[in-house]
């Protein structure tokens, strides 16, 4: 993890191929399974994965509260990029990418933050978060390659 101006960056490698980790971020069924912090569950309201298409969900958190996130889909480029908006609370442009490292995948998710303000308030929690959300999507992946 590292730290930019305004902008966070993580990046995880995983022991499966690029379409199968990209298959994990765009089917809504398995992306459910793994979106958010540890505890956390999430109900889909409305999610169309391409540009220009919305994702409407509420993450429920282990504290019981929800919170409810919009997104809007940037750019789609299969098995290398994804990039979306959060529109809702904190602010922020989200590119992930996707690295073929002969039959392993190096992901980066990069957020970068309209407002310095907010940055510094989420930076705190934002990168354990990042990590354990990345937890998340290892323990899918192993899932589905067993």
């Amino acid at each position: 993890m590292t730290t930019g101006e305004n902008e966070i960056i993580s990046s995880r490698e995983f022991d499966v191929p690029r379409e199968l980790v990209f298959r994990a971020w765009t089917t809504p069924e398995l992306l459910a399974r793994w979106w958010g912090p540890k505890g956390f569950t999430n109900t889909f309201h409305e999610i169309d994965i391409r540009p220009g298409g919305t994702w409407r969900l509420t993450m429920h958190g282990p504290n019981g509260l929800d919170y409810p996130n919009l997104s809007v889909f940037v750019e789609i480029v299969p098995l290398e990029r994804i990039v979306l908006d959060h529109l809702s609370g904190h602010e922020f442009r989200v590119t992930a990418t996707f690295e073929d490292l002969n039959g392993r995948t190096r992901v980066t998710f990069r957020q970068l933050f309209k407002d310095t303000a907010e940055f510094e308030k989420v930076k705190p929690y934002c990168v354990e978060g990042n990590e354990q959300n990345f937890d998340r999507l290892g323990n899918l992946l192993v899932e589905m390659v067993s």
